[in-house]
């Protein structure tokens, strides 16, 4: 066996190695875009309880209007209950003040629809706002 052999051989060896415990680079960005799409699927998670209190609170509100709201939703924190932004909390991201301490989704939900009642009318009105300042 020659040494270019060999080294062929090792390079091989390496490269299976690698791959098997996760070190190419393909599997690594697959491995870290899985660990990304989980942690954020984990903090847009609701108890069974708490998904029926914002359905309830929600009900109100159209087809069109649900759609604008999650419109929102996603610009503001990908959907996240947890995300943070200074004195911004949330998946609707409300002032703290505004969640008086009760960070919980179904809070945030009312007080989302509270707020944007009260500012824009409407959350088709809120997305209108929105896409002109990329804020509401």
């Amino acid at each position: 066996m020659s040494k270019a052999n060999i080294k062929m051989k090792l390079a091989a060896l390496l490269l299976i190695f690698g791959f098997a415990f996760g070190m190419g680079t393909d599997v690594t960005s697959s491995i870290s875009t899985q660990s990304q799409t989980t942690t954020a699927q984990a903090s847009t998670k609701v108890s069974a309880s708490q998904a029926k209190q914002i359905a309830q609170i929600n009900a109100n509100l159209s087809s069109t209007q649900k759609k604008a709201k999650n419109w929102i939703a996603y610009r503001e924190s990908r959907y996240s209950y947890s995300a943070r932004n200074g004195n911004c909390y949330g998946r609707y991201q409300l002032l703290k003040a505004y969640l008086h301490g009760n960070y919980s989704p179904v809070n945030q939900e009312k007080v989302a629809n509270k707020y944007v009642s009260g500012r824009y009318g409407s959350w088709t009105k809120a997305k209108k706002f929105w896409q002109a300042h990329h804020w509401y």
